[in-house]
């Protein structure tokens, strides 16, 4: 089962700020526990969490879901099974 994985950088140089890792075992009950930002990009972007969850039961699922760049506050969100 693939862990979810929620980057956030941030800064001209796009500096790693944030790490959140979720592993894959535990997504269903930890979904409850990812960011509102991460939930809201997520969401601002089509994608269903819970379709995300069963997607991290798919042994073949690995890679990025989404990324989510905010030119104005200098940030960047990476979402990914992995």
């Amino acid at each position: 089962m693939a862990s979810l994985k929620i980057r956030v950088f941030k800064g001209d140089k796009q500096d790693l700020a944030t790490t959140v890792t979720i592993p894959g075992g535990v997504l269903k009950i930890a979904s409850n526990l990812i960011p509102h930002k991460a939930v809201s990009a997520l969401r601002d972007e089509g994608i269903d969490l819970e379709e995300v969850i069963k997607l991290s039961e798919n042994p073949e699922a690995h890679g990025n879901l989404v990324e989510i760049e905010d030119h104005r506050k200098g940030e960047r969100v990476v979402i990914s099974l992995e």
